[in-house]
């Protein structure tokens, strides 16, 4: 199996469900533990955190990420928001810049994926 270095962007609600299932697949079918598979959320997407609707993607995210799925959220949006940082589960990271963060990344040679 290949590895992948890889962020997977997502600024929609919406999309929740299609870009888990996205990488969900590549899991699958890539070298999971000597990848670099990162998500990174803002704008409208963060408010899966602070939506009790939402824990379906939560929990399946939580999943994610015992399996070395990294899951990243934009601090201004966070702000923006109105979510505090303490209120996010224990495996998310947040990055003062989400649009920072995907320039670093794709600098730095990672796929760029946006579903």
């Amino acid at each position: 199996m290949q590895s992948v270095n890889v962020v997977f962007h997502i600024d929609e609600m919406e999309k929740w469900s299609l870009l888990l299932a996205n990488v969900r697949n590549l899991v699958k079918v890539v070298d999971h533990a000597s990848s670099n598979i990162v998500v990174l959320s803002n704008a409208k997407a963060v408010l899966v955190f602070d939506d009790s609707a939402s824990l379906t993607h939560v929990h399946l995210m939580q999943e994610l990420s015992r399996q070395g799925i990294e899951f990243t959220v934009c601090q201004n949006s966070l702000n923006g928001v109105g979510i505090a940082i303490d209120l996010l589960p224990e495996y998310v990271k947040v990055v003062p810049v989400g649009v920072l963060s995907l320039i670093e990344k794709q600098a730095e040679g990672f796929a760029y994926i946006k579903p």
